[in-house]
């Protein structure tokens, strides 16, 4: 949130013109950049209409939220309005999305979409998203949980008529999600009457800020439910822009030789792999052709074994992009490629038979096989040498077969509490980003700290789980890996001075209490153990231990990456120093966006250790926040 007071002084001050400022310099705090033109002038256009309607309606003592930031996610509300009800005395709120747009249309292939002129693509619907952003506090706020008749949720769209946007309409149902124009302000008076009373909102929207953040539902617990049953997400904006995009190519592609490819690009924790669950759970559903194919052998092998429980149908639904060499041309509707930056040059390796080498690159296969392949990625996290799934890549693979192409950016994340500024801090602290290291600035989101040694990060990740947190340790690939051996404790190849830990199983078996590798970053008895990046990657837990290894270094002009103490054995002798470099730094980003609500780092080198500590404050000043998710 970025600011916060009753209407009438947020009035007074949009009067005075104050109000922008404020939001500017909060902004600022909040994010480390200046906000974008379109966001500033809704600030300056929207805001004092909303504020007039609401002293029209006589509600000058209702506690209005900006920029209201949604629970373990980095999306916001323009505006959250707090009060009583003028009938019932309960808290009661109202969720407004406000929109300057002077007309939008529908989409002929889905009305949850629209167009509008200023953008290339379609949007959601504003009534769609605003009835989402309302779902989604009742899922994720407990002072809602118990009370969803609480908060309703309207568009105001301010600068149109109703015949520039009344189609919009055809998908208000319920009292999530209704639309007002400028053409009927004086209903949208009326309906704020009805919500909020004249007294003060106050207490109201301390109860709502105080609510706790019910634990965001973990990719993994839900699966079999999702895939199986019913829909467990909710997706906001552009995750649901993208999963309606996908669900109409497949209404095209039905019955007819049409095909499109669809690209769903975004960091980590953006809903990626949640769009992939929720789109195959409804499809599954539909009984319509379709499969979720990864390059990551933990990520499929957990999904088989948890979405599939027991049910061989399920877990069939569970490939790898190497699946399908021999697979006849648009043999499946759909193909959700999840993890698609791990998408390899080819699909052969040793173990290959003859007669399965086509020498078709892996790109090439995955489109073919489905009338519809989507793919999610984050070009980001490329970690080893031969990954290629990028856009470009696909995008051209596409062009070559003169096929359509979507692409579909995720701007918010569900990950690292919903901090882009922590994602920032992260992206400069490895110099994958222009600008070089800042200072950490704790947030009401992210907790970050650096710890002196790999005893006090295990003893910081122990304190958490026995508050009732999941935690992981991970590191960079600096130690060998030893095999384990049937009846004798894990080998403890990571050793740190007197300290020493296994790195996680590398099999699918369990040995002595352990899990198989697939299921390190799911299993309770994971904990104790050292996570790697194969294992780490598209996975996340509450509290991240991340140990930063000799192949990285901080020195007094930048980091320093030895490649001699790397012990990784996909970097060989014909990989570049500067591929070795930029899939080292991208190993750190990944082990460093694992943790939902905080990251603890350790470093083997004095001094990136010194420098670590000039950019992180102890989290001893920080308060833990009361509303953190346990696991």
């Amino acid at each position: 949130m970025l600011f916060r007071a009753s209407a009438a002084s947020v009035a007074a001050m949009a009067h005075e013109g104050s109000l922008f400022l404020r939001l500017t310099e909060q902004f600022v705090h909040h994010h480390g950049y200046r906000p974008g033109a379109s966001e500033a002038r809704s600030w300056e256009r929207s805001i004092p209409v909303l504020m007039s309607a609401l002293i029209h309606a006589g509600l000058d003592d209702v506690e209005v939220l900006l920029e209201y930031a949604l629970p373990l996610n980095s999306k916001r509300a323009d505006a959250v309005l707090a009060g009583v009800h003028p009938k019932t005395g309960e808290p009661s709120y109202v969720v407004v999305e406000l929109k300057q747009w002077s007309q939008a249309l529908p989409s002929e292939d889905d009305p949850a979409l629209c167009h509008v002129d200023a953008y290339s693509h379609p949007v959601l619907n504003p009534i769609e998203q605003v009835r989402r952003y309302c779902e989604y506090l009742v899922n994720f706020n407990g002072s809602l949980a118990d009370h969803p008749g609480r908060i309703t949720g309207s568009a105001y769209l301010h600068n149109a008529t109703e015949f520039g946007t009344g189609g919009l309409r055809v998908v208000e149902d319920g009292p999530y999600g209704q639309l007002f124009t400028e053409e009927n302000r004086g209903e949208f008076i009326d309906f704020l009457r009805t919500k909020l009373g004249p007294t003060s909102g106050a207490t109201a929207a301390d109860a709502l800020l105080a609510g706790k953040a019910v634990p965001s539902k973990q990719l993994m617990a839900v699966a079999a439910e999702e895939v199986r049953e019913r829909e467990q997400f909710v997706l906001l904006d552009e995750q649901q822009v993208a999963y309606r995009l996908v669900m109409n190519a497949v209404q095209r592609a039905s019955g007819s030789d049409h095909k499109e490819i669809v690209i769903v690009t975004g960091g980590p924790g953006t809903g990626k792999s949640v769009i992939a669950l929720s789109l195959l759970g409804e499809l599954y559903r539909r009984g319509i052709p379709a499969l979720h194919a990864t390059g990551s052998s933990a990520f499929t092998t957990t999904m088989r074994r948890v979405a599939g429980n027991r049910k061989r149908a399920v877990q069939d639904l569970f490939k790898y992009f190497n699946s399908f060499m021999t697979a006849r041309k648009n043999s499946l509707d759909v193909l959700i490629c999840d993890e698609a930056h791990r998408i390899r040059e080819s699909s052969a390796n040793r173990y290959t038979r003859a007669e399965n080498r086509t020498g078709r690159p892996q790109i090439d296969e995955l489109i073919d096989v489905a009338r519809v392949p989507v793919f999610l990625l984050d070009e980001h996290q490329v970690v080893r040498p031969g990954e290629m799934g990028t856009v470009e890549e696909i995008r051209a693979a596409a062009a070559k077969k003169g096929l359509d192409c979507h692409v579909v950016p995720l701007d918010s994340q569900f990950r690292c509490g919903g901090s882009d500024a922590y994602l920032r801090w992260v992206v400069r602290l490895l110099g994958l980003t222009d600008g070089g290291p800042v200072e950490w600035e704790p947030d009401d989101r992210m907790l970050l700290e650096v710890v002196d040694s790999p005893e006090e990060l295990e003893a910081f990740l122990q304190e958490r789980q026995s508050q009732g947190y999941g935690a992981r340790m991970s590191a960079g690939y600096c130690w060998k890996w030893s095999d384990a051996k049937p009846g004798e404790p894990l080998p403890a190849d990571v050793q740190i001075g007197d300290w020493a830990r296994p790195w996680n199983l590398k099999g699918d078996r369990s040995v002595m209490g352990a899990p198989p590798s697939a299921l390190w970053a799911t299993d309770p008895a994971g904990f104790g153990q050292i996570g790697c990046v194969y294992t780490a990657q598209g996975f996340e837990y509450d509290w991240s231990g991340v140990i930063l290894g000799p192949d990285l270094v901080w020195r007094a002009d930048g980091w320093f990456v030895d490649r001699t103490k790397s012990k990784d054995p996909v970097f060989k002798r014909a990989t570049s120093d500067a591929d070795v470099d930029r899939l080292i730094r991208n190993t750190y980003k990944v082990l460093l966006t694992r943790g939902m609500i905080g990251t603890v780092i350790y470093s083997t080198d004095a001094q990136t250790r010194e420098k670590l500590r000039e950019l992180v404050r102890p989290l001893a000043t920080v308060a833990v926040p009361a509303e953190a998710a346990h696991s």
